[in-house]
């Protein structure tokens, strides 16, 4: 099977067109992969995803060598996990960045060490506490002041010290939709810069069974400009040259978070690797000279930008419905065998996606929408796309970059089972999560 054409960029790098113009995965026409797994199914193209977690590594090793400074990648699990995955970030040299005793659980079937994880969460229970104390977690980032005395209690209680980092509010107005961005005053993580963190820092440090090793920051999500990252980095450095001050301490480390945007639709165009690497290094060492202090160990957390591009899903059409919405307009609405329970973001953000016709050739000139099976009539996988006129029943949808956030956030809405997430690879196809089926959610009724 000879590719043909190159794939629209925002599909990953192993997506091609095949002779008679279907799209194929790593070399996988997804009309076999279809036929062998069903419909819908996540697909992720191994490749790609190993391919970014590696460039996002050598990148910002590269960068910070030569300021004279480390960066550590630490993985954000919530993008997507799975055991698979957890070994894939590990093989590739990455850290592993949880949130709940749950990706902690699945960290640790895929034997990821106790000191590559980052522990997050802005209500970790006692028991998630003492589980990651347990497992020996590199660091638990503190959000909240009762967090300090339930961490330094579970350290307690295990005769170790714990290692924290604070998480801190530093102002930045990220430019992306409100329930992404993470660093204004008026939402739930993090301690704020008016007086929260310093008395944040003095609890931590009048606890012995706790080492700080510095501040945490998060600015947003899908950000494709390094402008925030700066003027982050220069509050949470003149943070740490006050407590160097004040108290004496030099604290080693600083997190710029992550949230490096992807491509969703053909027009985007984010940053590279190698770019935000770049700018990065330049933002910290400027911002440490003009501190006069020494540059502190660095570690970045992207997630959607490693697996996001790297994964698709695809769908069957069921039904077909042109729609008049004007003298001027008829759009065609294109019905498809998941939607929002598989992919909640178009709902829950607004967010837009790119998909194509994938079984046969055909030429996009008709105005369409792609809408899921579910009782909601805000159940849209992609919003506004141009499909060929003769879409019909039957037909293969395959949907661009949907490797974060979909799985992760899938529900079973309408008693609808999750899809598979099928690794494909030059190996071949194969399941990294079983589909789920009735019979599992049967499972679960107490009769």
């Amino acid at each position: 099977m000879d590719a043909t054409s190159a794939q629209t960029p925002v599909f990953s790098r192993n997506t091609t067109r095949t002779a008679d113009g279907a799209l194929a995965v790593a070399g996988r026409d997804v009309r076999d992969l279809a036929a062998e797994f069903g419909t819908p199914a996540y697909l992720v193209d191994v490749d790609d995803a190993r391919r970014r977690a590696r460039e996002y590594r050598v990148e910002f090793a590269r960068a910070f060598e030569a300021i004279g400074a480390h960066c550590d990648v630490f993985y954000a699990g919530k993008a997507f996990l799975s055991v698979a995955m957890a070994k894939l970030v590990l093989e590739e040299g990455l850290h592993l960045d949880v949130c709940t005793g749950g990706e902690l659980a699945v960290a640790q079937r895929a034997g990821v060490p106790g000191e590559a994880i980052g522990m997050h969460g802005n209500n970790k229970s006692v028991a998630e506490i003492d589980a990651a104390i347990a497992a020996g977690v590199g660091r638990i980032v503190v959000d909240s002041f009762e967090e300090i005395d339930r961490v330094a209690d579970a350290a307690a209680r295990a005769g170790v010290r714990a290692k924290v980092m604070l998480r801190v509010k530093t102002g930045v107005e990220a430019h992306t939709h409100e329930f992404i961005a993470t660093a204004h005053e008026d939402q739930k993580f993090g301690f704020s810069l008016d007086g929260q963190v310093s008395d944040a820092v003095r609890r931590v440090l009048a606890r012995d069974e706790l080492e700080l090793l510095g501040f945490h920051s998060h600015i947003g999500s899908q950000i494709f400009e390094s402008d925030g990252f700066a003027v982050a980095a220069e509050r949470l450095i003149g943070l740490q040259l006050k407590v160097a001050q004040e108290h004496g301490v030099d604290l080693p480390e600083l997190d710029l978070g992550g949230g490096f945007g992807i491509a969703y639709l053909p027009d985007d165009v984010p940053l590279a690797p190698a770019d935000m690497a770049d700018q990065l290094a330049a933002i910290v060492q400027k911002a440490c000279a003009a501190a006069g202090t020494a540059i502190p160990r660095i570690s970045i957390e992207p997630g959607r930008s490693i697996i996001g591009p790297a994964g698709m899903t695809l769908y069957t059409v069921g039904t077909v419905k042109p729609v008049v919405v004007d003298d001027d307009l008829t759009r065609t609405y294109v019905a498809v065998d998941g939607g929002m329970s598989d992919n909640p973001r178009p709902v829950l953000y607004d967010a837009d996606y790119h998909c194509e016709i994938a079984g046969r050739a055909g030429e996009p000139t008709a105005l369409s929408r792609v809408v899921g099976k579910h009782c909601e009539s805000g159940d849209i996988v992609v919003r506004d796309v141009l499909l060929p006129a003769d879409v019909r029943a039957g037909d293969l949808v395959l949907v661009a970059a949907t490797g974060a956030y979909c799985r992760s956030l899938a529900s079973t809405y309408n008693h609808v089972p999750r899809p598979p997430v099928i690794a494909v690879d030059e190996a071949g196809a194969r399941p990294w999560l079983r589909r789920e089926t009735i019979e599992d959610l049967l499972l679960l009724e107490s009769e």
